[in-house]
């Protein structure tokens, strides 16, 4: 019941980060090209979506052996779980810049502007399925890939659906630039989550008996969390004018 609840709150947090990028585009799109269109998109991409998660999601839970999808989906999420670890560490350490909802949200206004005769609707809706859809597929893989190895697919599909619902009520509470949500705490913990749960499987999958059975991501997802705090420091500790940077983009932003 545990690891449902933690694979489930997973997905709902992988789902919420790509949620919120997706949204800052979507509402450039309903500000300038009219909400209409903006919504349709929306849905269309969301429906879009969950089709390719129940297509292929059920297929492979049934037809692939266990051990196989313990091998190389454990592999995959382990991959993609430093990726995004790796990413949040180099924010958390000043190295690279922190996701800017803002600039992303003007810069899709700016374009969208741009454009204009009869089809400005037109480009409304693809503006808004495009990215819905690009930042939905990743949602989609590890919706597929940890409901797959677990065999816990619909929790795991209900984490994200749940997610997608938090995001949208969001949006229409809003209305604006998403700046204030703390994406890369999100980020975070979803590379470790996903990297743990990737560590996990793949080792089974190689016939490695975890001490505690799957109560040992608990062990693992600490492990990668004291590394991912300790590197954050040492890089921030190493690089001196990163603090000096990151003091200066405090104090500009409290003169705002």
């Amino acid at each position: 019941m545990g690891q449902v609840i933690t694979l489930a709150f997973a997905a709902f947090i992988a789902c919420a980060v790509e949620g919120i990028e997706a949204l800052t585009i979507v509402l450039a799109a309903g500000v300038t090209k009219g909400w209409k269109s903006a919504i349709e998109g929306t849905l269309s991409a969301i429906v879009t979506l969950s089709l390719l998660t129940l297509a292929f999601g059920p297929t492979i839970v049934h037809v692939v052996p266990r051990n196989v999808l313990h091998l190389v989906i454990g592999t995959y999420l382990l991959l993609f779980g430093l990726t995004w670890l790796k990413k949040a560490v180099m924010r958390a350490s000043g190295l690279k810049d922190r996701h800017d909802e803002d600039a992303i949200f003007e810069r899709e206004v700016a374009r969208l502007k741009q454009e204009s005769g009869s089809s400005r609707d037109w480009q409304g809706f693809v503006t808004a399925f495009k990215g819905v859809f690009i930042e939905g597929l990743e949602v989609v893989v590890i919706v597929i890939t940890l409901g797959a190895s677990s065999r816990h697919l619909g929790a795991v599909s209900l984490g994200a659906g749940l997610a997608v619902i938090a995001v949208v009520a969001l949006g229409l509470i809003v209305k604006k630039q998403l700046s204030q949500i703390p994406e890369n705490a999100m980020k975070m913990v979803v590379g470790l989550m996903v990297t743990s749960f990737g560590t996990l499987w793949a080792g089974e999958g190689i016939g490695f008996s975890w001490p505690g059975s799957d109560s040992a991501v608990i062990a693992i997802l600490a492990f990668y969390g004291l590394c991912a705090f300790l590197m954050a420091m040492y890089f921030r500790a190493a690089n001196p004018q990163v603090e000096t940077k990151l003091s200066g983009s405090l104090g500009t932003g409290a003169t705002k």
